[in-house]
């Protein structure tokens, strides 16, 4: 990578971090998801809901949170006008993944959006480009092989285009419910791995997005326990500080679409294990309760849960990130590496 690309990712690494290097992102590029919690309050089906209640809300949650965040991660296809709405000095990450996988290819595939490019995210004002990737170290070997050699890709594109690749790793098994008891016994397991591998510098990645290697409802004392407990408190911090072990490169993790209090609980568990992690990207623990409020009241009803409740949920998680370790205290961190 040339000098000049490389001044330009740790550029695009500052604008969506915060003065102390950590990021302190909002997440709000679901399309599919957020359409489905749309379709539960309107008591519809998803394909019915309007194309522009996504487009509204994604411009309300980005208007009211992004003055208590970094940055905000948006899609193209339906956040551009929310971009235009954030704060002055937040950064903006945007994603370059079609949204869900199909279901008929074994093996959760990644399609990139059609007519975008890592230049052409650039060039609408993306300081970093975000990847999602289903990720299982248990897959075959065929199947992750391709993900590898897609991942590559899309790292060298990112490193010409001098933007910092945000990787998002999602952890499933391929049979398994990644809310049940069986995936929980394995999630550390690949967790780690993912981390490990995607730390290597052939693949460019400048930040990992992960999830916290641990089922937060099965471990002791968590807001959302629900019977008898997989993990201790203390067994949770030891597969928070495992995980983390495993990156060589900045990492920073997102909510999985646990409620705020759980997320917190979980950022507790990072902190006092001394994890090294680099702070989040906050999605649906912060918003997901707006939508109703959207759909049965309006926008100005939004608007005002927004400035009281989703103010008072990104604040909640920004106060767990005291000891967040800054992105820049890597030694591979923007090298891309």
């Amino acid at each position: 990578m040339t000098a000049s690309a490389k001044i330009g990712k740790q550029k695009g690494l500052a604008a969506v971090a915060n003065s102390d290097g950590v990021v302190a992102a909002l997440a709000i590029d679901q399309r599919s998801a957020l359409r489905s919690l749309f379709a539960r309050a309107m008591n519809i089906p998803a394909e019915n809901v309007p194309d522009e209640s996504l487009v509204q809300f994604k411009e309300s949650v980005s208007s009211v949170l992004t003055p208590h965040a970094s940055a905000i991660l948006l899609d193209p296809e339906y956040g551009l006008p929310a971009a235009a709405r954030r704060a002055p000095g937040a950064g903006l990450l945007l994603a370059y993944e079609q949204t869900g996988y199909d279901k008929n290819v074994p093996g959760r595939m990644p399609r990139l959006l059609d007519r975008w490019s890592a230049q052409r995210l650039v060039d609408a004002g993306a300081n970093a480009v975000k990847l999602l990737l289903y990720y299982s170290s248990r897959s075959s070997a065929t199947v992750n092989n391709i993900k590898h050699a897609f991942v590559e890709k899309i790292g060298a594109e990112c490193a010409d285009a001098a933007a910092p690749f945000f990787l998002e790793l999602v952890s499933f098994a391929e049979g398994m419910d990644e809310k049940g008891l069986d995936f929980a016994r394995i999630k550390p397991e690949i967790v780690s791995a993912g981390i490990t591998e995607f730390s290597k510098q052939k693949y460019r990645v400048d930040v990992l997005k992960v999830g916290l290697p641990v089922n937060l409802s099965l471990v002791a004392g968590s807001p959302a326990a629900d019977g008898e407990p997989l993990h201790s408190r203390q067994e949770a911090m030891n597969l928070c500080l495992q995980a983390a072990s495993c990156a060589r490169i900045p990492f920073i993790y997102l909510s999985e679409g646990v409620s705020i209090a759980t997320f917190q609980f979980g950022l507790e568990l990072a902190s006092e294990a001394n994890s090294n992690f680099s702070g989040v990207l906050c999605g649906r623990a912060t918003w997901k309760d707006g939508v109703e409020v959207f759909v049965k009241k309006g926008g100005t009803a939004l608007q005002d849960w927004l400035a009281d409740e989703g103010v008072r949920n990104i604040e909640s998680v920004n106060r767990c990130l005291i000891s967040a370790t800054p992105w820049f205290n890597f030694r591979n961190a923007a090298v891309g590496s």
